[in-house]
């Protein structure tokens, strides 16, 4: 992987751990979202029409990945009403390389190198530390959420691995995935409670752009890099955002960082050089 390459997946990294902290930090988790999603679909709209359009091929992959983002959308919300993000990012986020390693492997027949292999190991292993960290009560309902949350992203970062190569096009490949994604979201909430929504955007507008503005490019930095780079590799690497999380909800959000949570962050750091080195 190249220098280059490695320093844009870990600014993706950045980027999504910023929109997450911000549907966090809100009060009303379900709309913040809905927000998010609505902004990037907005941006996304405004973009396309000056773009090359994506092959015909891969226009299957980008309505099976607005189907999953819908779901994991919905997810993230509830996810972070139950737990803090300290808990529910690093496991939602890091339990999913694994299982993409594993798919890329068997799926695309992708080959890794050994130390690639054990850089992802090493990134699974510190995100579970900090994931296993007794600080937090048990919360049976959010630890199974999270887990069917790791599915969703492992599946849609599957699809749009394979998708985004047929595209031809990775960027407008993004934006629609985004645009299909915003577009009912937004809509649906809006038809549900247009009075609650207006007042909602009044208010939180703002936010609302940044945050949607942040995933649509994380994402579409994370999906090129999958055309140069083995989608396996992307996956892990871009989930030291945890290690951005991390510190946003520690500094920012005031969730305690514990002894095993730091020694988490340091190994998915070494985990990060390793996959560098491959």
């Amino acid at each position: 992987m190249s220098l280059s390459v490695f320093f844009i997946v870990i600014f993706a990294a950045l980027l999504h751990a910023t929109w997450n902290a911000i549907v966090k930090k809100n009060t009303d988790k379900i709309l913040i979202t809905v927000l998010v999603t609505s902004g990037a679909a907005i941006i996304s709209a405004l973009i396309l029409p000056f773009l090359k359009q994506p092959q015909s091929a891969s226009w299957i992959f980008i309505l099976i990945s607005a189907m999953l983002q819908i779901i994991y959308y919905i997810l993230i919300a509830r996810v972070y009403h139950l737990v803090d993000m300290s808990l529910g990012y690093p496991l939602m986020r890091g339990s999913a390389p694994f299982i993409v390693a594993i798919l890329s492997a068997s799926l695309l027949g992708e080959s890794l190198s050994l130390i690639a292999w054990l850089g992802i190991g090493v990134i699974c292993l510190g995100i579970l530390s900090m994931a296993l960290d007794n600080h937090h009560e048990e919360n049976k309902d959010g630890l199974r959420l999270i887990l069917f949350t790791a599915i969703i992203i492992a599946a849609y970062t599957m699809v749009d691995g394979i998708g985004v190569r047929r595209s031809g096009a990775p960027i407008t490949y993004t934006l629609w995935i985004f645009l299909l994604t915003g577009l009912p979201m937004g809509i649906g909430t809006f038809c549900m409670m247009p009075d609650r929504f207006k007042e909602y955007i009044r208010h939180y507008w703002m936010q609302g752009l940044i945050g949607g503005g942040g995933t649509t490019a994380s994402y579409g930095l994370a999906l090129w890099a999958m055309t140069v780079a083995p989608v396996a590799m992307i996956a892990a690497l871009r989930e030291t955002s945890i290690l951005f999380g991390s510190l946003i909800s520690w500094i920012f959000l005031k969730e305690p960082a514990t002894s095993r949570r730091v020694m988490g962050v340091c190994i998915i750091l070494v985990g990060a050089m390793m996959l560098r080195m491959s």
